[in-house]
């Protein structure tokens, strides 16, 4: 059984990394919700009591578990790694939260970084040169998904949604290869954050290494035997 058959087939773990993967990394983008709002946005748990929240970020949780499921979807389907999943993830992402479709059409700025994305009328470009050497480059996966997720963050190619789209399209390439995801947690957010700052793709590929063997002794507790 791969990963992702096992995934799909143990609910348990299945509810456990969508919730920890959606509350990480929308926190990681600013999200306040907590880990129990996400759970219960998510799985309508009306046993929670949500208040005081923002809409979007209401949004943003289950446009992050949609997302996701289009990963799996993807990979089940063996629909391959084109531009159009890339964008679908993103409007996936971003319904309902923000009236954009398809690449940016505006310059954008990324807080707390001196690096100033491409202009809007590059990005075509640059994503279908992105896209095929991605699928031609055949190094070892975490040197791979490191290197590319810092490119894919630097293009900055939509107008909002860049950071949990890139993380998304981490754990496609990982399933793919039938290794355990990865979460990254929102204690780690200033690592991880310098890892993409100083566009340090060894230690980044090293660190998501140690987080997958991590996910997969979580995913040994649920049941999961190679």
């Amino acid at each position: 059984m791969t990963i992702l058959e096992f995934i799909l087939n143990n609910n348990d773990y299945l509810e456990d990394l969508i919730t920890r993967s959606t509350y990480h990394s929308n926190a990681i983008e600013g999200s306040t919700l907590t880990y129990a709002e996400t759970y219960a946005i998510l799985y309508n748990d009306n046993s929670f009591k949500i208040e005081g929240k923002e809409p979007r970020e209401i949004y943003e949780a289950i446009n992050h578990k949609k997302a996701l499921e289009l990963v799996f979807k993807n990979l089940q389907n063996d629909d391959g790694f084109d531009e159009r999943f890339i964008k679908k993830l993103n409007e996936t992402i971003i319904r309902d939260i923000k009236d954009t479709e398809g690449y940016r059409t505006v310059q954008v700025f990324i807080r707390g970084s001196e690096h100033i994305p491409p202009a809007p009328e590059k990005i075509p470009n640059l994503m279908t040169y992105f896209v095929y050497n991605y699928n031609h480059d055949e190094e070892d996966i975490f040197t791979k998904i490191a290197r590319y997720h810092i490119e894919f963050e630097k293009i900055h190619p939509f107008e909002d949604g860049n950071g949990r789209t890139g993380r998304l399209l981490l754990n496609y390439e990982l399933l793919k290869n039938n290794i355990p995801p990865v979460v990254i947690s929102k204690e780690e957010r200033v690592k991880y954050f310098e890892f993409l700052r100083n566009n340090d793709s060894t230690d980044l590929a090293e660190w998501l290494k140690e987080l997958s063997t991590e996910e997969k002794e979580r995913i040994e507790k649920f049941g999961y035997t190679e």
